[in-house]
Formats: structure tokens, sequence, C-alpha cells
């Protein structure tokens, strides 16, 4: 048999060049066609494999782009960008535990990159290692001073840890490199205690006038431009602001709210009487976790800083754990109803395993407070039948309109249109409605306005629901020093105040939408209209 013999490839394909260079221009489009050709041709160009999974993680799939990842590393170990890159997409999709592991290597190989350092950084943060995230942001300062958004970062980790002075300085820092950074402006705004002077303002609208200006910058100045306005009480401009950046946000997520009222009908179908009778004694039995759930901005950080005042109960943060393990489930949520009893066991255990991480005292107890696990609650009584469930609720139009005004990092896609918002939180309300139904006593129900009104008998109703003896600390809880992940971060640190009860009601003539989206759910508060019953 004859031998063919190759001849040898360039050092650098031409076509590798130029999809690098579109990359690089984020010329999507024209990168694809030249990376799919290279690999075509070579399958094992562990450079184009990289460039096309960096492609696939820009448009969102991660999912591909980890696979790729994957691949290059397996045929070039040594290949540390792909490995660089991995670690990225793990953090992207809340593995940031594993992204320190691949960091680690890459570090060992490339210890002077301060962009692993900076990676690193915010890992330790997502894990709660707060003291390693902050000594990894300083060096990284140290020796690139003139960062605007590594400052801006750092300033979100000082704000977490409570040191806001420290925190508003970095801000302040990232906007004197960058002036037109609206996500330094919004997270300034976003502390709820800095009130913008007419300087302030007047840089804001300067930057907001480049018709340059990023997508993102326009929509972060425009909620900071709005909090600025609301707080010196001129609620038409506030609202214009508001309601331009929702509308700027809105148009990059691809939220359907037919979808939540579909998953909403399936899983009330699913979680019935017989569903839960059949799989009693199934689950783990473990009573470690504390759920608190609702809508965002109806007080769940609160109920959060009361109970992790006390000293059985551990505050982590809002965990994506319980989502992950939907996703796992094959036909969810019908898919719930053909899950083993050892399946849910498993479940529950693999939920108390990937959580672990985000454990850092010897407290038996300990808190997720992710919001959007309403959807999840039957999924949890099943696979942890033990677990405290929290429903954290507040006024539809005072908590939907501070979702207006609150730009989210991610995840809260029905929060940037009114009407969207306002069926969002009636399938919320409905879906809760049928769990208290089912599984009478199972969650228990802090309603904010009764909160703010008779705190001791509200924290005392929460302690006996959660099995916990009273203890002064929780109602002194704005005196917990403890890291707090959340937009309310400043807030929980304060006595509780009455204002925000009806920061609503000066913005009322715009909110015809929400009402009318709301239907029966907004005369019912605080409780669930008899239909949903």
């Amino acid at each position: 048999m004859s031998t063919v013999t190759l001849a040898p490839r360039p050092a650098y394909d031409p076509r590798l060049v130029a999809a690098a260079a579109a990359m690089n221009a984020n010329d999507l489009p024209r990168a694809e066609p030249l990376l799919r050709a290279l690999l075509k041709d070579d399958p094992f160009d562990v450079r184009a494999i990289r460039l096309f999974a960096e492609l696939a993680g820009r448009i969102g799939r991660y999912a591909d782009a980890e696979n790729l990842l994957r691949r290059a590393i397996e045929l070039d170990p040594a290949f540390t960008p792909a490995r660089a890159n991995l670690a990225l997409v793990l953090y992207r999709t809340n593995r940031a535990a594993e992204a320190l592991d691949q960091l680690a290597q890459v570090t060992q190989e490339d210890p002077e990159n301060l962009g692993h350092a900076n990676l690193a950084a915010a890992a330790n943060g997502r894990i709660g290692a707060f003291d390693a995230a902050l000594a990894l942001y300083e060096r990284v300062l140290a020796e690139a001073p003139d960062q605007p958004r590594v400052w801006m970062s750092y300033g979100h980790m000082l704000k977490t840890v409570g040191r806001q002075a420290d925190g508003i300085a970095a801000y302040r820092r990232a906007l004197a490199l960058m002036p037109g950074l609206g996500e330094a402006w919004w997270s300034l705004a976003n502390l709820k205690t800095v009130r913008f002077d007419d300087a302030d303002i007047a840089a804001m609208q300067q930057a907001l006038a480049d018709p340059a200006l990023d997508a993102e910058d326009r929509w972060h100045l425009d909620f900071a431009l709005g909090k600025a306005f609301e707080d010196r009480k001129q609620a038409a401009d506030a609202f214009a602001h508001y309601a331009a950046g929702n509308a700027l946000r809105r148009r990059r997520i691809p939220y359907k709210a037919d979808e939540t009222t579909a998953t909403v009908d399936a899983m009330i179908a699913t979680a019935t009487p017989d569903l839960f009778a059949a799989r009693a004694g199934a689950g783990c039995d473990a009573p470690d976790p504390i759920f608190i759930l609702g809508m965002p901005r109806a007080g769940s950080t609160l109920v959060e800083q009361i109970l992790a005042s006390h000293s059985q109960v551990e505050g982590t943060s809002e965990l994506p754990d319980i989502a992950q393990l939907a996703r796992k489930v094959p036909d969810y949520p019908a898919g719930l109803a053909a899950l083993a009893p050892e399946e849910l066991r498993a479940m529950g255990e693999s939920y108390l395993h990937t959580t672990r991480i985000q454990r850092h005292t010897d407290r038996p107890l300990f808190i997720d407070k992710m919001p959007n696990n309403w959807v999840h609650v039957p999924l949890i009584r099943l696979i942890l039948p033990r677990a405290r469930i929290i429903d954290a609720r507040r006024h539809p139009l005072g908590c939907c309109f501070s979702n207006f005004k609150q730009h989210f990092a991610r995840g809260q896609g029905f929060s940037y249109d009114l009407a969207d918002m306002g069926r969002y939180y009636a399938d919320y309300v409905r879906l809760m409605a049928h769990v208290d139904a089912v599984q009478p006593g199972a969650v228990h129900r802090v309603i904010y306005e009764r909160m703010v009104d008779d705190t001791e008998a509200q924290v005392r109703a929460l302690l006996d629901a959660c099995d916990l003896p009273f203890e002064p600390a929780c109602l002194a809880f704005y005196q917990t020093e403890r890291a707090v992940r959340t937009a309310s971060s400043e807030q929980v640190r304060q006595p509780i105040f009455r204002e925000g009860t009806q920061a609503w009601q000066p913005f009322e003539p715009w909110l015809d939408p929400l009402k009318a989206a709301l239907g029966p759910v907004l005369d019912a508060y605080p409780d669930a209209p008899q239909t949903y019953v």
C-alpha cells in the first residue's frame, strides 16, 4: 500500500487569520463560514475549534461552546487559550467552582495573565469566597489601574461585603476613566443610598446624547437617570427614562409571556394530589434548605436577612441549582410524574451536593433565595420534602413597578414590559394558590406590608414556620454583618422603612397596562382570586 504525504499547512491558514479578524470586529456572519470551511478541511485544528467555540458562546449556545472547547483540550491538553475559554463558559453557565478548577491549571501555565486573575476574582465572588475575590481584584488593579470595568467589578464586590464607601469610590474611579460606562452609573443608583447631584445628571445626559453610545450603556444610563429623577420627585421624567431603558432592553430579551403561562398550566396539571400521595416518603429527607421564592423585589432579601441573623441559619445567595435540575427532567414539568422514588431522592441529594460549595459555616440550615424557584415548588416538594419554603409576596403594583425600574443583570426577562410583568405575577399567584390547595401548609407566606406594619409578630411566625426558636438578633437583622449579593444589599442594612410600600403611587398614571394584565389578582391581594383555587 502506498503512503500519501500531505503537504504541510502554513502555520496560520489565511482563513484563520481572516476569521480571527472578523471575530475581533464581532462580524460573526463573516467568521462562521470561514471557520466551517477550515474545520471541514481539518477537523483537528484546535485553533479553529476554539474560535468556533467562542462564536457559539457569543450567540448564547454555551453547550455547543463547551463541547467544542473540551474537544480542543482533548486534542491538545496544553492548549491554554482553549482551557481559559472553557473556564469563561463554565462561569457564564453558573458553574463557578468548575471554572476555578480550570483556572487553577490555566494560571499555572500563564501566571502573568491578568485576565485570568480577573475571571478568578469573579468566580470566587460567585461561590462566596469574597476575601479571595477582593484580593484578586486588588492585584489586577495594582498592576493595571486604568481598567474601568475592573474598577466596576471591584465596586460590586465591595458593595456585596458591605464596604459601601469603598464601593462608591471604586464606581467613581471607573467613571473617571470612562464617563459613559452606563453600568457604573446604574451601580451607583442601585445602591439606593446615592443621590445624584446636578453634575452627575448632566454627565449622564451628555453620555446619553452620544449617538455612538453602546446600547448596553444606553439602557443602564436610562435606568440610572430614572432613579435620579425619581429621587427628585420628577415622576414624568423618571418614568420616561425607565420606559426608554426597559423598551431598549426588552428588544434584546426573547421573553414570551405565553410560554410562562403554558408552563404554569402544565405544572398545575402535573402537580396533583395523587402525584404527591404516590410519592409520599420519596425524595431526600434532609431538612437543610430554606427556599425563599416569589417575585423579585418582594422583600425576599429582607426575609433572608432576618433568617440569616439566626444562629442556626446561613444565608447564601440566589442559587441556580433547582432550575438546573429541572432542565434534566425529560418533558418537564409533565415528566415529574414519571420519576421513580429513587430518582427523586438522587435529585435531592444532588442539590445538596452542588450547593455545598456555597456554605461557609457549620450552621445546619441554609437559604436558597432564587425567586424564580416559585415555578419549581412541586419539584422541590418531591425531591426535598422536609425543606422549608417561604413565599415572599408584596402588593402587585408596588412589586411590579419596583421590578420595572430595576435593571437585572440576567434572568428576569418578564420585567422589561408592564404587561409581561402583570401576567408573570398573575401566573405566579395562580401556581402558588394551586400548591396551597394540593399541599396545604407546605408554603409559608410572608406579606411584605404586614412585615412592615407588625415586624415582631411576622418574624416570630416566620421562625415558627422554619421550626426555629425566637432569637432577638432576628429583629435586629440590620446589624447582622454578612455579604448580600442582591439589589437590596444596602436596604437590608437599615431598619425596616415604610416609604417603599408607596413608591409606586406617583407613577400610577402610567400603570394601566400593568393593572389590566394583573386582572383579578390586583383586587384580591393579599389573597389569591377565588377562581385560582
